[in-house]
């Protein structure tokens, strides 16, 4: 007689499934800059910056409003709406990080507010809600990060592609600009003029070198810092 493990392979696998799983498909060293997977993490990482300006300038203001009106009755429900609506920032931001980082973070519980013990019942619940205070945390601390993020991908992505293809375009300088090949500096000190341009052959190879290096870095530096949110994610939305 035969037995199946189905319902306990599903049953063990669901805690982990709570915590948080990546889809992300492995992509090789070489082939990770022209890998799809590869500019939808980009494209995460673009997306998050206005996301973030958006859901920092909304949990400053919430913050300060609630704190400002606490000396009326007005305080309180202001912050336990702010507090709900963190909840709600924090499922948008889940759905962009299955969309964009592979990444499946059950959320939290749904909070029980009580209708039949009045509208302070339904504040203190909110106002208690752990959930709702994380996911206002969370829009306060990766504002800096996303902001970070955001300079140095664009950094390395733009500076890696147009350095990698400079031996396809240096000729472009002789024949259009009137330099003899791409100028690094051109400077006067103490009357003297100090210029270094990049012209033979050997050069224009070297930057692109450079560049090609820049390029299958990218992705790495990408994944690193689209790690700090997927370990975001899971620690305060989840």
């Amino acid at each position: 007689m035969s037995t199946s493990t189905l319902p306990y392979t599903a049953s063990a696998a669901a805690p982990l499934q709570d915590r948080g799983s990546s889809r992300r498909e492995h992509v090789g060293f070489w082939r990770a800059p022209f890998a799809a997977v590869t500019y939808r993490e980009i494209g995460h990482v673009l997306v998050s910056l206005p996301v973030a300006i958006a859901g920092f300038g909304f949990a400053v203001s919430a913050i300060a409003l609630g704190a400002g009106l606490l000396v009326t009755v007005l305080g309180l429900p202001v912050l336990a709406a702010a507090l709900a609506a963190a909840r709600g920032l924090g499922a948008a931001e889940r759905r962009r990080a299955r969309t964009g980082l592979g990444l499946d973070v059950a959320g939290p519980a749904p909070l029980d507010v009580p209708r039949d013990k009045g509208r302070w019942a339904g504040v203190r619940a909110r106002l208690a809600d752990g959930a709702g205070w994380r996911a206002l945390l969370f829009q306060l601390v990766m504002f800096p990060w996303r902001v970070l993020s955001f300079t140095l991908s664009v950094t390395f992505l733009v500076t890696g592609w147009v350095v990698a293809l400079f031996p396809t375009y240096s000729w472009v300088f002789h024949h259009y600009v009137g330099w003899p090949g791409y100028r690094l500096y051109d400077f006067t000190s103490g009357g003297e003029r100090h210029h270094y341009y990049i012209t033979s052959p050997a050069q224009v190879l070297a930057v692109g070198l450079v560049g090609a290096v820049l390029v299958f870095l990218t992705p790495k530096l990408i994944r690193a810092l689209t790690g700090v949110d997927r370990a975001a994610v899971r620690s305060l939305l989840g």
